[in-house]
């Protein structure tokens, strides 16, 4: 693979790095694109523990509070006063406390049953300045810290089947669908350099 005048792309197997990043080709080859009308956000309340969270991010948390009270459940505002906005599970890694070892604490529901971020709701309103947790953001992108360079990898679930199939209709990358996400983590210039790859990779059909 060529080598562009900033840093080299190394491309493996399974794999491409970029800088200390190294990315899963089911990254650049699976096709994704949430489709909320048919899970309903239901990947905000399923599963058997929070969000991942990186240490600043739960000073964020923990200001937004007072903006998105209300829009919490009173379970989660019982476990919020009780336990505060995250924990570590027992992996070790620090997550956004939960309801009924499930739903996360920052979950709310429009009159349809949806089920979305209070923290991304009040955001797009306006009303504060944090997004939502970058994991978050990112799904279904998950990124593991390995100490001298990071790992991301397509995490598969059947509640995104849907996400799948119209991700396909579109013809919309997983890594497409998280350009925004990917920015905000790596930056623009990490994330020019990854999409340069991809289309490198097409025209020699290493990657389809």
């Amino acid at each position: 693979m060529a080598m562009n005048q900033r840093n080299p792309c190394l491309f493996y197997s399974t794999m491409i790095q970029i800088d200390d990043v190294i990315v899963s080709l089911d990254m650049l080859e699976e096709h994704f694109c949430c489709d909320l009308d048919a899970c309903k956000g239901e990947c905000c309340i399923e599963g058997d523990a929070g969000a991942p969270l990186e240490l600043d991010e739960v000073a964020e948390l923990e200001n937004v509070l007072d903006v998105i009270w209300d829009d919490l459940s009173p379970e989660a505002q019982k476990v919020i006063d009780e336990q505060g906005v995250a924990y570590t599970d027992q992996d070790g890694d620090l997550v956004t406390s939960i309801v009924n070892g499930k739903d996360c604490v920052f979950t709310c529901y429009d009159d349809k049953g949806f089920c979305y971020c209070a923290i991304e709701k009040a955001y797009r309103a306006g009303k504060c300045n944090f997004y939502k947790p970058v994991s978050c953001h990112l799904y279904p992108a998950r990124i593991k810290d390995f100490g001298t360079f990071k790992g991301v990898n397509y995490h598969r679930w059947n509640v995104c089947k849907a996400a799948v199939l119209k991700g396909r209709q579109l013809d919309l990358r997983v890594y497409q669908f998280l350009k925004e996400p990917l920015i905000r983590k790596f930056g623009q210039a990490w994330y020019d350099e990854l999409d340069d790859a991809v289309k490198e990779l097409l025209d020699k059909k290493i990657i389809k």
